[in-house]
This record gives C-alpha cells, structure tokens and sequence, in this order.
C-alpha cells in the first residue's frame, strides 16, 4: 500500500477527468499521474530514497500536488510546513526530524544557503519559480527523464510527518503511515459519495491535514476534480465555485462566516454545491444556521485530529445532521467518552474523547513520553471535552487545557461563545480564562462586532441573561479582527498575550 497509488488507479480509471483546475491551468489525471513519476524520477536522481525526510514549503498550487505524491511514491516522507512560519519555527521542525531536502517557494530563495548551513542533514534544496545559488529549479527537476525506482513498501511504513501547531509547546511531529493517511481518505471519500463528477475546492491550505484528507487525498481516490485556490477570499472563493460549478466546498467556520456576512456573496453564486464541510473547530450554532439559510446548502460539521489523519466523526448525509455536534464516527472508527481513569461513560456526561482505527498515528516523532500519553491500550487520547448522545452524536464541549475553573466551577469557553454569538451585533468571538485573585480564574471574552452600536457592558448583560453567573464574562474586550492561525482558526493563546493591548469601549 502506497499513498500514491490512489493517484495512480485513478489515472488509469478516468486518465482524461481533470485532476485540477488552478487559476487558468486544467490538468488531467493522466497528466498529474505523469508529472508525479517525472517529478519522483529527479528526486531520485538527486539522492531522495526511501525514508528520505521533504519538506515542503508551499502553498496551494499544482506543485505542491506533484510534490507531495512524488515523494511518498518514492517511498520518502513528505513533511508539509506552513511556509508563513516564522524562520526560527521552520528552523525547529527541519531539525527535529532531520530533513534531507526542501522544497519550497521562490520567496524563500534567500534563506536557501542558511537553510544548508545550519541544517546539516539537508542536502537539496529546490525552489518554485525562483533562482538560488546551491538550489534545483523545480521546473527543472519536473523535466526529468529516466526509469522510476522499484520501491518495497508496507503499509506501516511513515509516508507523512505532520507537525501539530504547538499550541502546548513545542510542536511535535505525528508519524503518519500510508495506512493511517489511505484508511481515512478512503472512508471519507466513500462517505461523502465522492465521485468523478465532483467539483472539490481545495481552498484550505493543502498543508495542513484537513486539507491533505478531505480536499487532496479523498478526492484523489474516488477520480473527482479538486478546484485549487491558492488564498481564500470570500468574493474570490465564490466566484470560482460559480464559475466551475463546484459540488463540494470544505472550510473552517470563520470561512463561512465570512462567506455569510459578506454583502456580494448573493445567496445564489453557491447553489452548485451538493456538500458543505466544516471542520477545524467548533461551528456556532448561529453561523451554521445562518448560512444554511442564506445559502440553501447543508453543512455537515466534523471533527478530527493531526494524530487521526484527521477526521473521527461526521454528520451523516443520508439522515437529518444535528446542529451544533460534530456527527457520528465514521465507518471504520471508533470513538467513544472516557473519565480520567479510561472508563467509558453513560451518555450526556462530559468526558475526555478517544478513538481508535487504522487512521490512529503511529506516534510522535522522537517523543516516547508523550506517546505513551495519547496512545494508550489502542486508543487515541485527543485532549478534547465531549460528550455523546443516546443516537451516538459527539459534542465538543472544549479542550481539555481550554477549560476555565472558576471558583471550583467549569467553564468550558465554548458555551459562553455561542451566548456571544447570539447577540446581532457579534461578528467573532473567543472566550479565555485569565488569572483572578478570588476566584483562580475569570471569564475574559474578546469580541469583533458586525456594528458598532454596543458595549462591552451590553455583551455582559447579554450573557447573564442566558448563563449562569460564573459563566459570565467578567471583561469584554473588543478588536477590529481576532487573531488566527493560517487555516482561520482563532488563537486564544494569542488573545491572552494581547490583553494588556487591547481595548474595550
């Protein structure tokens, strides 16, 4: 079992369906699967073997494509990094896995002698659309001619290094096998009915994992067409999906909120769209709703994890979707709600949630002790509050380490975000507990507004009205924008650095 070997039967199946459509370029299958084995050929001709550590340093584009699938036919391990790191937070990942070759874009040109210099594993270094002395042109590498090495693969071999965003630390690598990366796009593929008359927008980024399974390896495997957006853009992303008749858009909430709240976006621009997805982190009730209203499209929310390759549950699409869960495990997983000790609980109690399936990592990279943490008796530990009704829907409550205790009182900053998002004039919002002299911990809510026409004051009498009054912000700190990482979720560690920063009417 290899990764790419979904692109390859593809290709043989339906070699003139478009693979991807980018910007004003149509690629067929037969081309990607081509491009893949002349991109993988000079790889190999330059050193890249089996267990070879790429990391790519990309953005949404053909090359990140034929990158990404190039590697893992050689039998090499892709590792994708968001290339808007910061040089240290590049730097670090490089050296914890000991990378052997960069490839990355023409922007990144004048880091390229560094790069060699203080990594000294890395021995190639090849660049998109740019020149660099001691660096490949990828045009040039794509040109290469010659016979693909024969690899002997197994299934539990690692054919991704996907490291998490740190928001605990350091950033750790989950060791993700062609097993792990090939059973969860499998399952989601057959799950969405993908097919080849489907229309995916790639507009996520493809290095992180969301995109990666559901808009890159998933469509891949049933034959379907991915619309690859280099930059989301509310009016950009909608006029592609009109004019391509995509049937498939995935996001992370504030990308339909965005979608929702923009004025241009007529109601009618997506009605190409059989299947909404929203996944990344929890949906308010109020934008989900929202946006099924304006739009006439069902979101199905998700839920999964880097370390599960990544998704664990989904709202089902041949039965009514329960608004504001994240669905019933997919086929092939299982999920479930444990106490501290492990025991799985009745439902409707709060517990951590766990899951088990051959998307389960293999482990972290170098990091025995914290493996032994998430993995334990087969089970997938993901450090996120849940619950779980008598049908078998999950909750997301919160994380874990996101939990607020006030007083002795949990506060899970998720409940008091929806409260916010109820009121009109809310556009965003976060919730973090910030240190209290009395009571441990105080709710602090930061807010981006629709208008200007409210307080904070006006925000906190709006929550004590709907929670009880431990759960109620003690401060409401309004910003013009939240902060968010580059798939738009929002940072609450980032909120509590700003707070001294920010200021409240």
């Amino acid at each position: 079992m290899n990764l790419s070997t979904n692109l390859r039967q593809s290709a043989q199946r339906t070699p003139d369906v478009a693979a991807l459509l980018y910007l004003d370029q149509t690629i067929s299958y037969r081309e990607l699967d081509l491009d893949v084995d002349r991109f993988a050929i000079g790889l190999a001709q330059h050193g890249i073997i089996k267990g070879s550590h790429v990391a790519l340093l990309l953005g949404n584009s053909p090359e990140f494509v034929i990158a990404y699938y190039a590697i893992v036919r050689l039998g090499a391990v892709a590792v994708p990094i968001n290339p808007l790191y910061t040089p240290g937070e590049i730097q670090f990942i490089l050296a914890d896995c000991k990378i052997d070759a960069v490839i990355a874009l023409g922007q990144m040109a004048p880091l390229a002698p560094l790069v060699k210099m203080m990594i000294p594993s890395c021995k190639l270094m090849i660049l998109v659309g740019a020149e660099a002395e001691g660096a490949l042109a990828f045009a040039d590498v794509l040109n290469s001619e010659g016979e693909l090495p024969s690899v002997e693969m197994t299934p539990d071999e690692v054919a991704v290094i996907l490291y998490t965003s740190g928001t605990t630390g350091q950033p750790k690598g989950a060791l993700l096998s062609h097993k792990n990366l090939c059973a969860n796009a499998n399952n989601i593929g057959d799950f969405l009915n993908m097919s080849a008359e489907d229309i995916v927008v790639a507009v996520l980024p493809m290095f992180h994992v969301f995109c990666m399974t559901v808009c890159l390896n998933a469509p891949i495997y049933r034959g379907a067409t991915l619309l690859v957006m280099p930059r989301f853009s509310p009016t950009e992303t909608a006029q592609a999906i009109q004019a391509t008749r995509a049937t498939m858009f995935a996001g992370v909430p504030t990308m339909f909120n965005f979608l929702l709240q923009h004025p241009e976006v007529e109601p009618d621009v997506l009605s190409s769209l059989r299947v909404a997805i929203s996944g990344g982190a929890a949906m308010p009730v109020a934008v989900l709703t929202g946006f099924e209203k304006k739009f006439n499209v069902i979101v199905s929310e998700g839920y999964g994890l880097s370390e599960a390759s990544p998704v664990v549950t989904f709202n089902p699409l041949d039965r009514p979707r329960k608004a504001g869960t994240i669905g019933v495990a997919i086929p092939c997983v299982e999920a479930r709600v444990v106490d501290e000790n492990g025991n799985e609980l009745e439902p409707g109690m709060i517990g951590e949630l766990v899951c088990r399936g051959d998307n389960v990592m293999i482990g972290y990279l170098n990091r025995p002790e914290e493996t032994a943490i998430a993995l334990r008796d087969g089970w997938l530990y993901t450090g996120d509050m849940a619950t779980m009704d008598e049908e078998g829907y999950f909750t997301i409550v919160d994380r874990k380490k996101d939990m607020i205790i006030v007083g002795g009182f949990n506060v899970y900053p998720r409940e008091v975000e929806e409260v916010l998002f109820h009121h009109p004039s809310v556009r965003e919002a976060a919730v973090v507990g910030v240190p209290d002299a009395n009571y441990g911990e105080k709710v602090c809510a930061y807010v981006a507004l629709k208008q200007e026409d409210v307080t904070a004051e006006d925000l906190i009498e709006h929550c004590a009205g709907e929670l009880a009054s431990y759960k109620v912000p003690k401060e409401v700190l309004i910003l013009e924008e939240l902060p968010k990482n580059t798939t738009g979720k929002i940072l609450r560690r980032e909120l509590k650095k700003q707070q001294s920063n920010s200021v409240s009417p």
